[in-house]
């Protein structure tokens, strides 16, 4: 199945959307432009297409077992050190440790062709940054030095183990122990589940970070530690030392991405594996958080990546498609199935919710980079709390999307769709576990509701809310008027539903939590319809430009339409589970399910 990197998309939401100029201008981006950016994109396309996308139809056959070695799916190890050659793991590492340093934002932008040309692949790189801010914010200066610039060339690996068969996203349950042994190392042991690309051969080093508990901790998530676990022990001057006491016991057999090892990893069968505080004891969990948000926004953009990998599949197949005379037509020869109103609303609701998301995950993006380098404190700080509040969001949003974009990729191709050999079964198998990892859909939900919404008391939310009403007047004044009034009638519904969360949530928490998700949905909606909003305005204006690229201008302002007409009225429905809708969520005994 061919790819090709949605260029011109991707830099219009860049540049106009998340407003890539004034990124580049934060203090420490000043080596970074547009023009670098620009050129960036360009060879990242080149490897998506070229490189990674051939090989991701193969990767399905899924990586071998062989004892405690994992060979991984055929041509990943030589993608992984074209990758590593290339330069791409260092993106976002940081300057002093051999990485870019560039702007989050950029990084995700290239991020989002790797998750569309092979999912399972970019898996690697996505845990091996996070497991890289990790260690760059809360790390020693000595494991530092160690391990930051070999992950930071992709020469090593990362990994983040957290889940244990009796502790899925509860931590507070996590048994693995670690015991000091006198010389500043640890002796871990126990078991972990689910680790991505926690074993496999393209790597020389995997660095796994450990949640554990140590002797004397605490009960529940303030006594749990972190630890950096290597693969192979560091010697002094650097090099691999002997294999630590950490194995592979088995793989998962999965619904999708196949070409991932999803691995079972058991510490310390002999004796116990060495391990490495990482900061203080028992702040474990916070440190883990730093590579969770990462990984959050990372995984938003792998929903939207693989849904738009399926939409390009979609309409490839509707063009070529003939089937059917056109409805109304007294010609009876069959037409491209693109003709029919129906193809073309589905079509048209994958790519107005594709454009939204990718808009919503570069603002996002740009407000992460604003909150680490804005010199003013002020803006740092609110653009942290856009961060905490919209992380969410567009994990939860996109991610629950992508399972019904991809399910619509493959209703375009009707009974070939459900055939292995077309490619859309893939994405759509693929996708499936977009919403799980990293914090369920009802898990970003309740953090939504709780931690980011009802401990303001709204602030950010209605911050956004009124950003989102001020569009929706200059898209009446600019002609928009579906659009306009739409977007206006969703703020009311959403603003409706901020007072009830924040007025019930401390004395009834679940009466907020049965519509924590329908919640987190109706914000993705109406903050996907701001974003095609902005860029309708911004399309209607540089149309008249010397230059324009008419075409392409217009389909942004009709996308948006499609957006306020089909999708914006979800909200109200939405809406009204949120207000009214938790009584009949809780009322059955549990006898009665």
């Amino acid at each position: 199945m061919i790819y090709h990197a949605p260029l011109k998309d991707i830099r219009f939401a860049l540049n106009e959307l998340a407003e890539l100029p004034a990124v580049c201008s934060l203090p420490g981006y000043e080596d970074a432009s547009v023009e670098l950016v620009d050129a960036i994109l360009e060879e990242g396309a080149k490897f998506a297409e070229n490189v990674l996308a051939p090989i991701n139809k193969q990767g399905d056959q899924g990586a071998r077992l062989d004892g405690n070695i994992v060979t991984s799916a055929p041509g990943f190890k030589d993608a992984w050190q074209q990758y590593v050659e290339a330069g791409w793991v260092g993106l976002r590492a940081p300057a002093e440790f051999g990485g870019q340093g560039l702007p989050a934002l950029v990084a995700l932008a290239t991020e989002e062709m790797w998750c569309s040309a092979n999912l399972a692949f970019s898996l690697a790189p996505l845990l091996t940054l996070g497991a890289i801010e990790a260690l760059n914010h809360h790390a020693s200066d000595e494991l530092k030095a160690v391990y930051l610039p070999r992950m930071s060339a992709g020469e090593w690996t990362g990994t983040m183990n957290l889940t244990e068969p009796q502790a899925g996203s509860d931590l507070a349950q996590v048994r693995t122990k670690a015991q000091p042994q006198g010389d500043g190392t640890y002796r871990i042991s126990g078991q972990k589940i689910f680790i991505t690309w926690g074993e496999h051969d393209m790597a020389d080093n995997i660095v796994h970070l450990v949640l554990a508990r140590l002797p004397d901790a605490p009960a529940g998530v303030k006594g749990i530690s972190l630890f950096v676990v290597p693969k192979f022990l560091v010697n002094a001057g650097g090099s691999l030392g002997e294999r630590n006491d950490v194995r592979c016991v088995s793989l998962e057999h999965k619904l999708g991405i196949h070409g991932s090892p999803t691995a079972v990893m058991s510490f310390g069968d002999n004796g116990g594996a060495v391990g490495y505080l990482v900061g203080e004891a028992n702040k474990g969990l916070s440190y883990m958080f730093t590579m969770m948000n990462h990984a959050r926004l990372g995984v938003g953009i792998e929903g939207m990546a693989v849904s738009a990998r399926a939409y390009q599949a979609a309409v490839a197949y509707a063009h070529e498609r003939v089937q059917s005379r056109a409805i109304g037509s007294p010609d009876p020869a069959g037409v491209a199935i693109i003709k029919h109103p129906d193809v073309r609303r589905m079509l048209m609701t994958m790519k107005a919710q594709i454009e939204a998301q990718r808009a919503l995950a570069f603002y996002t993006a740009a407000a992460l980079d604003r909150a680490a380098r804005h010199p003013v404190p002020d803006e740092r700080a609110r653009n942290q709390a856009l961060v905490n509040f919209l992380i969410p969001i567009v994990k939860g949003w996109n991610t629950e999307q992508a399972n019904e974009i991809t399910s619509l990729a493959v209703q375009v191709h009707g009974g070939m769709g459900y055939i292995e050999e077309t490619g859309v079964a893939q994405y759509y198998r693929d996708a499936r576990i977009t919403a799980i990892y990293e914090g369920t859909t009802g898990i970003q939900a309740l953090d939504l509701i709780g931690r980011k919404t009802a401990s303001e008391n709204g602030a950010t939310a209605r911050w956004l809310l009124n950003e989102v009403a001020a569009t929706a007047e200059r898209l009446k004044a600019a002609g928009f008027a579906s659009l306009s009034a739409n977007l206006a009638a969703a703020v009311v519904e959403a603003e409706r539903c901020v007072a009830f969360i924040v007025d019930t949530f401390a004395a009834q928490p679940q009466l907020a939590g049965a519509g924590a998700v329908p919640f987190l949905k109706l914000m993705g909606i109406v903050l996907g319809g701001w974003q095609l909003g902005r860029a309708a305005l911004i399309a209607k204006a540089q149309s008249g430009e010397d230059g324009a690229d008419v075409e392409f201008l217009a389909a942004k302002q009709i996308t948006a339409r499609f957006y306020g007409e089909h999708l914006l009225p979800q909200v109200a429905g939405l809406a009204a589970a949120v207000v009214a809708g938790a009584d009949s969520v809780l009322a059955l005994d549990d006898s009665q399910f």
